[in-house]
This record gives structure tokens, sequence and C-alpha cells, in this order.
């Protein structure tokens, strides 16, 4: 037993413990509720249970760290710190429980073994925190960021771990070795008793009472300290992000949401003000963790542009808070605000600089490298979001004030972010709401996307090419291959039956030199292989993704309407087509729009793989070749499709594939994406360069797409990184098997 106090030294640290702990957990709830006030400005949504694919939930991603396993050290010391502190509440209600009873111990059965389990976890959480100050410190992950704020938790952790060993060290000393835990369940707190003898502190001494006193109240303080805060912090998501994995959008992956732009009452269309964004993606802000996992992925950080997911989700953070502050008059930050008044720490609110990032494409003088490097925008992001003196939230605008027109613009949506999130955020629906604010609202895009769009508008093509010329490929088509391909008007008037499959050319395939080439080998594979196709011709109209990801809402539903139309028209059950932004467009998002859901989509190479299955097409001809597969976003991490480009590069004879460091669900965009295609980049380096470098590291004779636009990146990156000879060559799958099909 500890010492015997008399009762009214007892009452009082009773008193002073109630008082804490009540206070604290007051200032806790405090906190909660005022940031769930500030969620609430958002628009109202309804919270639904997320039902996820097979195998990647809920508990797989809260209890198993799935996504944070990407990267095992981060992802095995994250699990030393989730199970670590789960099993360390019950030791702290048994320290407390000691410091409040004289010495007892909970009447748990095998409290020598539940104190062993105690102590190694102590140990190993220690040994955690140390180790991720060497990655944030030493190794200077490039993604992490640095400074007193991200130190702060690893204080408050590490002052935890030390407290219960030096408690249970003093209480050792204080109790005498006949009534402590046997040594051999002490592994640590035993050898530091030792010391502390050998330091002067005697068994049983009031030096002992003392130190357990001092470092019990020490654990307790610094315990309810943290519990305040942690949702005035990053470590808000310790709550929040298995309410925002719970409730994750139960929804086709990468859809966007319909406006309804027929709103007579609407105000405004896409996000101008924080509070346009919805509840749940407020929601997502609190839940992240600034680990920096979707900044070290993405495409425009990578390559030098002002662009960091990260950084975006932060910032607008801190707008929330500061202008939900202002709005709700409740200051977030307890308990600093109890005395300082309601106003205290939204004076200034925080305004983001006009940076950009100071790119080097070239080092010690060699030429120029085109190897992915985050830390120019990690090091400007971090530098131009400050505070401003005399700013007020209320008064600040989102898009130019929060985020700037440059970082909007920066994004490829290739949702690399998303998949490398832990907490599940989407940080492209935030990007499209606010480009949909900036082109319906206010007229602002570069003049290359202005000019793609009215192009699109007018012809139904971003070239602005005649749209009477879009049927030109089908002529085309026949002088190269001899296949005459009927229109789907054609086929209703020669013989009144419908085709079994649409091809839908698409505006790449029905304009571009280089596009129609995989076209034309498509048609001589589906001819081979005894398929019933027809197209549509001059009645096929642009499908609106370019439209809808540069945020033109207006005119991607225009589209998508006619579209509709005419596939209704002819009874379009299926549709086949080589374009993953045509793909996923009409596979999930159309429904939105009256689609019946049940016309089957498919990808060319999902269609050329399922008839190579079914043995109606035959690879002969062997290609002694060196394959390396750029995998496209909108199939792959849109559409969860990587299988089917490989499988039919394995069928062919004397392939061999090659994977890159970067591929499947973590590779890496190619630029082409939201409407970046018809943009040119003006910061840092090309995006295709660097993807295009990536390809060249594992020395291919072929880089292997299976997107249009995928296609024309890789070709123009081989232009400007190969010597003239230009030994590698960009090939879509379907050149490759029409290939080792026919011979030529």
């Amino acid at each position: 037993m500890l010492a015997d106090y008399p009762r009214s030294v007892e009452w009082i640290r009773w008193g002073l413990f109630a008082a804490a702990a009540v206070g604290a957990v007051w200032l806790f709830a405090l906190v909660v509720l005022r940031r769930i006030g500030y969620m609430k400005l958002g628009v109202p949504v309804r919270f639904e249970r997320h039902k996820p694919k097979r195998g990647r939930g809920f508990s797989g991603e809260v209890f198993g760290h799935r996504r944070l396993l990407a990267d095992a050290r981060s992802g095995f010391m994250h699990l030393v710190y989730f199970y670590g502190f789960i099993m360390l509440q019950f030791g702290a209600i048994d320290l407390i429980w000691k410091g409040l009873n004289g010495g007892e111990a909970l009447p748990i059965p095998f409290y020598p073994a539940f104190s062993l389990s105690q102590e190694v976890t102590v140990t190993l959480v220690l040994a955690a925190v140390l180790y991720g100050t060497y990655r944030r410190y030493v190794e200077r992950l490039s993604r992490l960021k640095r400074g007193w704020k991200p130190s702060l938790v690893m204080w408050f952790i590490g002052s935890l771990m030390l407290t219960v060993l030096l408690a249970l060290a003093f209480e050792r000393l204080a109790v005498g070795e006949s009534e402590a835990v046997s040594a051999a369940y002490a592994p640590i707190s035993e050898p530091l008793s030792r010391l502390l003898l050998l330091a002067g502190v005697r068994e049983g001494g009031w030096l002992a009472y003392a130190g357990f006193e001092l470092f019990w109240w020490l654990h307790l303080l610094v315990l309810l300290g943290f519990l305040v805060y942690v949702p005035q912090s990053k470590h808000f998501h310790l709550l929040t992000a298995p309410v925002n994995l719970w409730f994750r959008r139960n929804e086709p992956t990468g859809r966007l949401t319909p406006l309804d732009l027929e709103n007579e009452e609407a105000e405004s269309f896409g996000a101008g003000k924080i509070e346009h964004f919805s509840q749940k993606q407020l929601l997502d802000l609190y839940a992240c963790v600034e680990c920096g996992r979707c900044t070290n992925v993405c495409p425009a950080a990578s390559t030098g542009k002002l662009l960091s997911p990260m950084h975006m989700i932060v910032k607008l953070r801190d707008h929330l808070t500061e202008k939900g502050a202002a709005l709700t008059s409740r200051s977030p930050w307890l308990p600093a605000s109890l005395w300082a008044g309601k106003d205290y720490g939204v004076k200034d609110a925080h305004v983001m600089g006009a940076v950009i990032p100071a790119w080097d494409a070239e080092q010690e003088g060699e030429e120029p490298s085109y190897r992915t490097n985050i830390s120019p925008t990690m090091a400007v992001q971090g530098a131009a979001w400050s505070k401003r003196e005399g700013a007020k939230a209320v008064e600040l605008e989102l898009v130019g004030d929060v985020m700037t027109e440059d970082e909007l613009w920066a994004c490829t949506t290739c949702r690399n972010c998303e998949e490398q999130c832990p907490v599940g955020n989407e940080h492209v629906d935030k990007i499209i709401d606010m480009r949909r604010h900036l082109v319906l609202m206010e007229g602002k895009l570069p003049a290359d996307g202005q000019r793609a769009l009215q192009n699109i508008e007018r012809q139904s093509n971003p070239w602005g090419l005649p749209r009477g010329e879009r049927v030109a490929w089908i002529d085309a088509c026949e002088q190269k291959t001899g296949i005459r391909v009927q229109t789907m008007e054609e086929r209703r008037r020669a013989r009144g039956q419908m085709p079994e499959i649409l091809l839908w050319a698409g505006s790449m395939g029905a304009y571009d030199s280089r596009s129609r080439r995989v076209l034309f080998d498509l048609v001589r594979l589906l001819t081979k292989a005894g398929v019933d196709f027809a197209t549509l011709g001059n009645e096929e109209r642009s499908s609106g993704d370019t439209a809808r990801r540069i945020g033109n809402e207006l005119l991607f539903q225009e589209l998508c309407r006619e579209n509709i139309a005419t596939l209704e028209k002819y009874g379009v059950r299926q549709i086949v087509t080589a374009c993953p932004h045509t793909f996923h467009t009409f596979k999930n998002e159309y429904p939105d729009f009256g689609l019946d859901p049940h016309v089957r989509v498919e990808h060319h190479s999902e269609l050329l793989a399922r008839l190579l299955q079914d043995g109606r097409l035959t690879p002969r001809f062997a290609l002694e070749e060196r394959v390396t597969v750029h995998d496209s976003c909108y199939l792959g991490r849109y559409n969860d499709t990587y299988e089917a480009p490989r499988s039919l590069l394995r069928a062919i004879p004397g392939v061999q594939v090659e994977e890159m460091e970067r591929s499947g669900r973590n590779g890496m965009c190619c630029g082409a994406g939201g409407g970046m295609m018809w943009m040119e980049e003006h910061a840092g380096t090309r995006v295709n360069y660097a993807r295009t470098a990536q390809a060249l590291e594992v020395k291919p004779s072929i880089i292997s797409s299976a997107c249009p636009y995928c296609l024309t990146m890789m070709e123009d990156g081989l232009k400007a990184l190969q010597d003239d000879d230009g030994r590698v060559t960009a090939r879509d799958v379907a050149e490759l098997l029409a290939e080792s099909v026919f011979g030529e």
C-alpha cells in the first residue's frame, strides 16, 4: 500500500481529480460541439453507411490500416500508436485507481500479466515516438511537416509514456518489494527503480511517495491536456476519421455530384464559399491527418506546381474554423478563449500568398531532370499560408484568398491523392466544385481551356474541327483496312435490326490521326471476332467529360442529354469505347441524367480480354518486345480495371511485361486528365515528361497504354526525352494485339 493519508487529504485529492477530469471533459465536449457547429454551416446531406467493395471495408481501413500499410514503416509505426493507445487506456485507469485508492491495484484476474503487457506497450509506443521523430527530423521525409506544431503531439505522447514508467518505478519503491508486482512482470519499471535507488531514493522513504505523487499528477494532467488538445489539432482525426470512413460516399468511385441548374432559387453554383461545400465535404477537412501521402503522389505537386492536396485540405479546414467561429460567435480555441473573449484567435485570418514553387529542372549542370520532387511545393505552401493582420474570414474569397486559381487549374483529377488517403478524404470533388464556381459564376478559366470549351460547344470537339467531319474516320478506316463500319442509321434502314454493340469512336478516335490507328485496329479485331457492331457517325457528340472536369456543368449536361436521346433512339444496350474518360462518364455519370443503368458500358481492353478468353481471337505471331504498362487513371483508379490491359499483353507470344516502380493503384498520371489535355502547363516540368522518364527507367522497347490521352502524352514525352533514333515507342494494347493476331 502507498502511504495512508488523512481523510481530509484524500477528499482534497478526490476533489482536485474530479475538478480536473470534469473540466477537461467539459472543454473537450465544448470544442467538439463547436466544430460540429462549423460543419453544419455546409449544405445538408444524408449521411448513409458506405457499402464498400469486398475486402476494402471499414474494418480493413480502421483496424487493419490497409492504406497506411502501403508505406510499411509508417504503417507499422501507426499500428503501434493505435493499438498501444487502446491498451494503455486500461493502464491509465489502473494508475488513476491506484492514486485515488492508496495504491490498490485494479481487482482484475491475472494482474501481473496485465502489468507486464502495459510496460511492454508503453515501451513500444515510446519507441514509435522516437522513430517518428527520426523520420520527420533526421530522415526528413518531404511529405511531413516540421515545426513546433507537428512536434507537440510527440511531446504529449512521449510525456505520457515517461510519466507512466516513472510513476510505476516510484510506486515499486514506495510499496516495497514484497507488495510490488514481481520483477519478472516489470521489465522496465524494475530497472528504473534500481536506478532511483542508486540516485538516493530510499525504499519506503518520503522521496518514493513524493515521486509517485508527482508523476501520478503529471500523467493525469498530460492525459487530460491531450484530451482537450486533440479536437483542436489535426489529431481530431482520432474521432472524425472513423466517422468519415463509415460515411464515405456510397457512389461509383470518382462520380461527381450533379448540379441542379434548373433550381431558380439557387443563388450560386459550385463552391464560391466554404459553406457551399456539403457537410460531408467539411467533415473531410477535420478528418485529415496531415500525413502528406496525398501530396507525395500528386502529379502537380511532384512536378513543381503550386497545388498540394494536403495543404488544400488544411487551408480549407483553417478557413472553415475561422469563418465558422465568426459566423457562430464561438471561438475554436479553449480554454484560452474563456478568459480572452470569444474573438480570441480569429481576428487575423489566414490568407494564401501569391507565390509559385521554385522548381529547378537542371541539377548540377546536367541535362534537365524529370524526377518528381514535392519539396518546392511543400516549402512554398508552408510559407505562403499565414495569418494576415486585420484579415477577416467572412470577407475572404474562397477562390483567391484561400485557394488560388493556379492550384485549381493544376489538378489532373487523377485521384491518386484519394487512393492514398488513409481517412477516406475526397479531394477532387472539392476542386471541381470550386472550378464550377469559377466557370459558371465568374466566367474565369485559362484561355486555352476556354477555347477548348467553345470548340466543344460549337463543333462538339476540342479542336473546333467541323462537326460534319466526325464521320470521316469511317471512310479512312475502309481505305486502310478494307472494312466498312456501318452507322446505326444505316443499319436501321438496311436491316431494321440494331447491332449487338455500339462502337463509340470519341473525339480522339474520330479526329486525331494517331488515335484513329488504334480505332482501326479495334475495328479489325472486332470484325475478326465476329462481333456485330456499328457506330453513330455524325450523330455522335462529345461525351462531355472535358467540359465537366473543367467545371462547365451546363455544357456537360447539354451534351449528356443529347447523347442519351441518341442512344435511346436506337435502343442501344451495349457500348464499347477506347477512351477511359468516355467509359467512366457513360458508365458512372450518365445514369444520373437518365441513361438506363442496364446499358452495358465496356472499355475496349475489357471487351478484347473477354474475346480472347472466349477463344474468338487468337494471338499467333510473336512480338519480341519488352513492354511496360502505363495505367490510365480513369480506367484504373476510377473503375478498378488494371488486369484487362495486362491480360492482353500476356496473351501475346514473346511479350515481356515489366512494371514501373509506380504502377497499378500507385501509377502516376500522364497529365492529361481534368481537362489538362487541352491546357498548357506553366510551372515546373511537364507531368508527361516526368511520367515518361519513369517508364524509361525499366528500359522498355514499348510503353503501352489503353487510353488515347495517355498515348498522346507518352508519345510527346518520348519525343522530348529520346534521341532522334526513337528506339522506344508508345502503343495502345489494341495495336499490339492486332499485330499479333494479324501479323502486321
